[in-house]
């Protein structure tokens, strides 16, 4: 499993013209499964994401987690992130999982969110997205279960 964590002031997804989620202060998380994903990969992810410290303290050092700050996550699923771009020109999504698999450990990362007591918003599973944010600082970070290429 991976996940672009972006530390945002404000963010929103867009669906047919519909706002299915925005937060203010927070975390946008693009999530993408692979096959050989599992509820373990999930739930690590979760706690990974809703514990990482990249908030700034009084000091205005990266000390502080969403929990901290008591901000909000928006998640979107984007099984692009698995894109393997090392032959030809075209990605090749082979590692993504299937969208049955792909959506169920999308919920199970959405829960044990929700269990740590962050509010979540989100994108509409499988559907074209307009995601609109701010990033904070610019602060991005890159979170993988495991290595797979």
């Amino acid at each position: 499993m991976r996940a672009v964590v972006q530390r945002i002031s404000e963010g929103r997804v867009v669906v047919n013209g519909q706002i299915s989620g925005a937060i203010d202060e927070g975390l946008l998380v693009f999530l993408g499964v692979t096959k050989r994903d599992t509820i373990e990969d999930a739930k690590y992810m979760a706690e990974k994401t809703v514990n990482l410290r990249i908030f700034e303290d009084e000091n205005g050092k990266m000390n502080l987690s969403v929990i901290d700050i008591r901000g909000k996550i928006l998640v979107v699923s984007q099984f692009t992130l698995f894109g393997d771009c090392r032959k030809g020109r075209r990605p090749s999504f082979t590692e993504a999982a299937s969208p049955e698999m792909a959506d169920e450990l999308y919920r199970v990362f959405i829960d044990e969110c929700k269990k740590m007591g962050i509010d979540v918003e989100t994108g509409v599973f499988q559907t074209h997205m307009a995601v609109h944010l701010i990033n904070d600082g610019p602060v991005t970070i890159l979170i993988d279960s495991k290595k797979i290429f």
